[in-house]
């Protein structure tokens, strides 16, 4: 029993475990001509919150040949268990399974990398392959790094129970970018998204209430969108280092977004790597979304992902590393934990007719080697 909402949930989740798996201070600095090294990183994680909870472990391995191509395959797995409130109030909790496996190559010449990446992901009710491919490549003497991206996803949506029911749905991703070099201590980044859907853009169990009646929940079959990014990285001088970034982003549904984070990072010893930040995210409703209608429309959902609201996240990390050969190998452990409160100004908990809000906390755990 998939949901839109939860799907996008695990593929931010997925974001920051990747995100988790590389060096806070070295994704600073890093070029993007660079060939990754070997690695092999284990990771388990657990996300609570919204009567949701989703566990499971994530794999990598990585390994490069001639220090020409690098290829890499991931596994991740998410076991939900979903009571959310969109859940209770229309149907019964359940339990699923989502397995992902990935496989990527990234092959460096000259001043360029190319990133080819497959994604293939199952549930009892939904099937998703995506495809992208990335270009990066230096100029002006490797102070300035220009990304090209794009990513072409292409899902199989069905419904339990239901055999009848079958559908699609189809993603496009465009991605610009550059990072200059400002000083010998400070980056900056931009980067330009256009995305694209069609399809099946809903959920085919949520429903809508129309002067309070359930009403099967109908989305529009396309979405364009736009997002721009800015970040910026510094380096303080003293194994420390501040980040800043911020983000844009507006659609043909009518939502418009602002996302904040800034964070710090500080190297304890030679051994320890702390990393805190705070993110703040707010958003407007889409054009056809409501609470509670009370006329007839084309479309109409009561998807809260879709409604007026806001966030704000807490959160640390921490690795340490046990053992260290330079230009040999690295052994090291860490965690992160964070806290996001969450805040919906029109969508209502129906059971105690109160604006419904939730804190959720996500803790990750890994291992990682690279030699």
């Amino acid at each position: 029993m998939a949901a839109t909402s939860l799907r996008r949930l695990r593929r931010r989740h997925w974001a920051r475990v990747a995100g988790l798996l590389g060096s806070v201070l070295a994704a600073g600095a890093a070029r993007g001509v660079d060939l990754p090294g070997d690695q092999a990183e284990a990771l388990a994680h657990v996300y609570k919150g919204g009567g949701v909870t989703a566990s499971g472990p994530a794999l990598l391995v990585r390994k490069s040949l001639a220090d020409k191509v690098s290829l890499s395959a991931s596994y991740y797995v998410d076991a939900v268990s979903n009571a959310s409130i969109d859940v209770v109030t229309t149907a019964s909790p359940y339990r699923e399974r989502r397995t992902e496996y990935g496989f990527g190559a990234d092959y460096v010449v000259r001043d360029s990398k190319l990133t080819l990446g497959f994604t293939h992901s199952k549930e009892p009710d939904y099937t998703a392959d995506t495809m992208s491919f990335d270009v990066s490549q230096e100029v002006f003497g490797g102070m300035t790094t220009v990304n090209l991206g794009f990513t072409r996803g292409s899902d199989k949506v069905g419904k339990k129970d239901s055999p009848e029911f079958s559908d699609y749905a189809r993603h496009w991703q465009y991605r610009l970018g550059a990072t200059q070099i400002l000083t010998p201590r400070w980056l900056m980044s931009a980067n330009l998204e256009v995305l694209s859907d069609d399809g099946f853009l809903g959920s085919p169990y949520r429903v809508a209430r129309v002067f309070g009646a359930a009403v099967p929940e109908r989305n529009p079959r396309t979405r364009s969108a736009r997002a721009v990014k800015f970040r910026v990285v510094g380096d303080l001088g003293s194994r420390d280092a501040l980040r800043a970034e911020y983000r844009y982003f507006w659609d043909t549904w009518a939502i418009k977004a602002h996302t904040a984070e800034v964070g710090y990072s500080r190297y304890f010893g030679e051994l320890w790597l702390g990393d805190a930040f705070v993110r703040v995210h707010t958003q407007d409703r889409a054009l056809f979304y409501s609470d509670n209608a009370t006329v007839e429309t084309t479309y109409i959902s009561r998807n809260r992902q879709l409604s007026s609201f806001n966030n704000i996240g807490l959160g640390s990390k921490l690795s340490y590393t046990f053992k260290q050969v330079p230009g040999q190998y690295e052994l090291k452990a860490g965690g992160a934990l964070e806290f996001v409160r969450y805040n919906f100004r029109d969508f209502t908990d129906i059971r105690t007719g109160s604006r419904y809000s939730f804190t959720a906390s996500v803790l990750q755990v890994y291992v990682s080697a690279t030699f």
